[in-house]
């Protein structure tokens, strides 16, 4: 399996690149401890990747947008889904992560 984006993160990171006018950014996703489910997502844009992290590409009208994980976070990120949500109490990358058995109600941390 692998990690996936939707069109509205895909959207949302090109914005951001342009923004910090950083057009060759990666797009780097993990996992960390802490949140009040015990794990908690973490998105950052980086200059490169690391040596022994797992890369996917993805092709958006504004170019190729490169998204990096590292081989520990893979494990619990394994067939997620970023997505970008934008609404009037909360804006922000959500996962859509089949591996949880539970979410905060912010959906920024998770039990597997």
């Amino acid at each position: 399996m692998a990690v996936s984006m939707t069109d509205a993160a895909k959207e949302r990171v090109n914005s951001v690149k342009k923004r910090r006018q950083t057009p060759d950014a990666i797009l780097r996703v993990g996992v960390r401890g802490g949140g009040c489910s015990g794990l908690e997502y973490y998105v950052d844009l980086v200059p490169e990747a690391q040596p022994k992290d797992k890369l996917f590409e993805f092709d958006s009208p504004q170019g190729k947008i490169v998204l990096a994980v590292d081989r520990k976070s893979y494990l619990f990120l394994n067939g997620s889904e970023l997505d970008f949500k934008k609404g009037m109490m909360h804006s922000g990358f959500e996962f859509h992560n089949p591996l949880a058995s539970r979410s905060c109600s912010c959906g920024d941390s998770f039990t597997l």
